[in-house]
């Protein structure tokens, strides 16, 4: 306990340190230009609850111009749930539709939206699974096209 202890107190230490390029993991690298991206930073997550916040706030900054603000409508055009898996470094291994009402459009958006954002944060190494970490997600479309994610979603409107 006080060994876990003290690594949280050291990363929040290192964290403090970070400069504001590094804070946002989404700063691009000179390699950029060619179409990569940087390497995202390390969550400071412990618990996958506290993961899935955080790929969740990266996948919505990342797509902000498709992310609606406010309570989901009551009635959703759709909901679609991905399960993907991330490696130790917080790049997207794998993903997949487990649930959809077969809307293309926003089966295809939420993909698009999910792949884009990769790398995500560095999940905690014991959060890990032979080296990976699945994680399931909801996004929850309005009628515009335009989504949320169910970890950060606000409640939905009654009807």
């Amino acid at each position: 306990m006080k060994t876990r202890i003290a690594l949280c107190l050291a990363a929040a230490a290192l964290a403090g340190c970070a400069t504001q390029g590094d804070v946002g993991g989404d700063k691009t690298s000179a390699k950029a230009g060619r179409g990569e991206k940087s390497a995202a930073r390390a969550s400071g997550a412990i618990t996958l609850e506290g993961y899935k916040r955080d790929v969740a706030q990266r996948i919505s900054q990342n797509n902000s111009a498709k992310v609606y603000s406010g309570r989901p409508q009551a009635l959703l055009r759709s909901v679609v749930v991905l399960r993907y898996v991330v490696d130790g470094r917080g790049n997207l291994v794998k993903s997949e539709i487990v649930r959809s009402n077969h809307d293309r459009e926003t089966e295809a958006a939420a993909l698009a939206s999910l792949r884009n954002s990769a790398p995500f944060p560095q999940p905690a190494t014991h959060l890990l699974r032979q080296g990976k970490l699945e994680i399931s997600e909801t996004w929850l479309f309005n009628n515009d096209g335009r989504f949320q994610l169910r970890t950060i979603a606000e409640p939905q409107m009654d009807g």
